[in-house]
C-alpha cells in the first residue's frame, strides 16, 4: 500500500507583485500546484494557505504562521510553493523556516524551480535563487528612495498622510479653504501667547475639529507648528525643496513660532518620589496616569503636593475624564497597606491559589481558569507581595521603580476599584547579592482576579475633586 504524502500548498502575493497579478496570482498559482500534485502516485493535498497582500521581506503573514502551527502539530509532510520568493525574499528568513522544516521531518520542494531540499543539488540552488531574491529586493527599494528623492526635488510631498489644510488632487497637495482657517488661527495664536493650551482652547471656543470631528489636541497643534509643509516647501532627508503647492502661512510666521518653540523658558524637572511611577492607569479611558505636582502656600511656606494625573487630560481638558487626578502620596500609601494585609492573610491567600489553580468554586467572582501548566504556590505570592512592600522603602528612586517593575505588571485606578496585577514567577527570590535578572518585557497572559474589600482613599484637600471613593481593591497575577 502507497504512503500518501500529506502536502501543504503555500501562495502569496506581495505589494511588489501587483502589476503582474493577472499572471502571478494566488489563484494561478494554486491550479499549476494542483496539476503538480495530481502528477504524483503519492500526494495528497492536505490544506491551502494564502496570503494575499503581504510582502515576503518577512514572515508575519497570518498563512504562513497558521501553516508552521499545522507543521509542529505533524498534519504536515511537504510544503509545495510556487517560487521560493513566494514563501519568503529573505535568506535568514528562509533558513529559519528551513530548520522548523527540518525539526519536524517537512520536505519543501519550488514546483517552477524543481528542486528538493533533501538534495545536496537543490540546497545550493535553494541558496542561489535566494539570493538573487534578496538582490532583487533591494534594488526595489533602491530605486524606490531614488524615486522619492527626485520627487521632493521636484517639489512633491512624500510625507504619508495628507496635511490639515490641503487636500490631494492628481497627487498634489491643493489648498482646503476650510482647514486654512484652523492652520492660520493656529499659528497666530501660538505667536501671540506662545502657548498650546490657549491654542487648544481657542480652537474649541470656535469650534474647530480635526477631521475625525474631535477637539485638535496639544499634541497635534504641537506637530502642526513644526511642520515645513506650511511655508510652501518640503522636506527629504533633512533637505529643503521648494514645493509645488501654494504656502498657507509666510516663512516668516512659520520661523518666528519656530524661535518662540526654541527659546521657550524650560521648567525645571522636579524629583518625585512616587512608588508607582509609570505603573498607574486610569480605567475609565485607559491611558496612562503620569506624575504631577501643585504647590500650596501655608503660613508662608510652600508645600508641594504630588499626584497621578490621567493623561487624557493633558492632551484635551479636565472634563475629557472625570478621573482626573489622584493623590500619589495616599494611593502609594493605600495599595502597600492593603498588600502588606494580604500578605498576611493566609486564608484569602490560599483561597485565591485554589481558585487559580482549579477554576472558578465556591461563587467568586472575577475569576478566570488558571493555565494548565502553571501551578502558583501561597509561599511564592506572600513572598512577591512582601517583597514589593519591602523594595518600596529604598532610597534610591531609581532603584525602587526597577525593583517594584520586576514584581507589578500595573495598576488600574478607578473611582470603585484599584487593581494590582502581580508579574509571576514560580522561580525562587533572588538572593540579595545575587545578578538580577532582567524585567520581563514579553506580554503575559492574564490568569485571574479577585476583589477584596477595603476602605476609601481620600485626597489631599484643595485639590478638586477632594474626595475619592476607592470601595475594592483587586490582586491579578500574570505568568512570566
Amino acid at each position: 500500500m502507497i504512503t500518501m504524502i500529506k502536502v501543504a500548498v503555500y501562495t502569496r502575493v506581495s505589494t511588489d507583485s501587483q502589476a503582474d497579478v493577472e499572471f502571478n496570482s494566488c489563484d494561478a498559482q494554486l491550479i499549476r500546484i494542483k496539476s503538480f500534485i495530481s502528477s504524483q502516485e503519492n500526494m495528497e493535498m492536505y490544506k491551502v494557505y494564502s496570503d494575499q497582500g503581504y510582502s515576503g521581506a518577512n514572515i508575519n503573514r497570518p498563512g504562513l504562521t497558521e501553516m508552521i502551527g499545522d507543521i509542529e502539530q505533524g498534519n504536515i509532510n511537504l510544503v509545495i510553493s510556487y517560487k521560493i520568493d513566494r514563501l519568503t525574499r529573505s535568506p535568514k528568513d528562509f533558513y529559519h523556516l528551513i530548520e522548523i522544516f527540518e525539526q519536524h521531518n517537512v520536505s519543501f520542494i519550488s514546483v517552477t524551480e524543481r528542486f528538493d531540499t533533501s538534495t545536496p543539488a537543490g540546497r545550493l540552488l535553494r541558496n542561489i535563487m535566494l539570493t538573487f531574491a534578496q538582490f532583487e529586493r533591494e534594488l526595489i527599494s533602491e530605486r524606490i528612495r531614488d524615486k522619492m528623492r527626485e520627487r521632493a526635488k521636484k517639489g512633491f510631498w512624500n510625507a504619508g498622510g495628507t496635511p490639515l489644510g490641503y487636500k490631494r488632487e492628481n497627487k498634489k497637495l491643493i489648498i482646503n479653504p476650510a482647514e486654512e482657517k484652523i492652520v492660520k488661527i493656529i499659528f497666530e495664536t501660538y505667536i501671540a501667547t506662545a502657548s498650546t493650551v490657549q491654542v487648544y482652547e481657542t480652537l474649541k471656543e470656535k469650534k474647530y475639529f480635526n477631521r475625525r470631528g474631535q477637539p485638535i489636541s496639544k499634541e497635534e497643534i504641537a506637530k502642526i507648528l513644526k511642520r515645513i509643509v506650511y511655508m510652501g516647501k518640503v522636506q527629504h532627508k533633512g533637505t529643503l525643496y521648494k514645493g509645488i503647492h501654494e504656502p498657507i502661512i509666510s516663512e516668516e510666521l512659520f520661523y518666528k513660532a519656530q524661535e518662540l518653540h526654541k527659546y521657550k523658558p524650560k521648567k525645571r524637572k522636579v524629583s518625585n518620589q512616587s512608588i508607582f511611577s509609570g505603573l498607574v492607569c486610569c480605567k475609565e479611558c485607559g491611558s496612562v496616569m503620569t506624575n504631577s505636582f501643585s504647590n500650596k502656600i501655608k503660613n508662608g511656606r510652600r508645600k508641594r503636593y504630588f499626584y497621578y494625573r490621567c493623561s487624557l487630560i493633558c492632551k484635551q481638558e479636565t472634563s475629557s475624564c472625570s478621573i482626573r487626578y489622584v493623590s500619589a502620596d495616599r494611593l502609594d500609601q493605600y495599595i502597600l497597606e492593603n498588600l502588606n494585609k494580604i500578605a498576611g492573610n493566609t486564608q484569602y491567600l490560599e483561597s485565591l491559589i485554589f481558585t487559580l489553580n482549579f477554576g472558578q468554586k465556591g461563587g467568586l467572582t472575577g475569576i478566570e481558569p488558571g493555565h494548565q501548566n502553571c501551578n502558583f504556590e501561597v509561599n511564592r505570592v506572600r513572598e512577591i507581595i512582601r517583597t514589593v512592600v519591602k523594595t518600596s522603602g529604598l532610597k534610591s528612586q531609581a532603584e525602587r521603580e526597577i525593583a517594584i517593575k520586576r514584581h507589578i505588571k500595573s495598576i488600574s485606578y478607578s473611582k470603585g476599584t484599584i487593581e494590582v496585577n502581580l508579574l509571576y514567577s514560580a522561580a525562587h527570590a533572588t538572593p540579595q547579592n545575587a545578578p538580577r535578572e532582567k524585567f520581563p518585557t514579553k506580554k503575559a497572559p492574564k490568569i485571574g482576579t479577585l476583589k477584596v474589600r477595603s476602605k476609601k482613599l481620600v485626597e489631599v484637600a484643595g485639590i478638586e475633586p477632594s474626595v475619592r471613593k476607592c470601595r475594592n481593591i483587586k490582586i491579578s497575577t500574570s505568568v512570566v
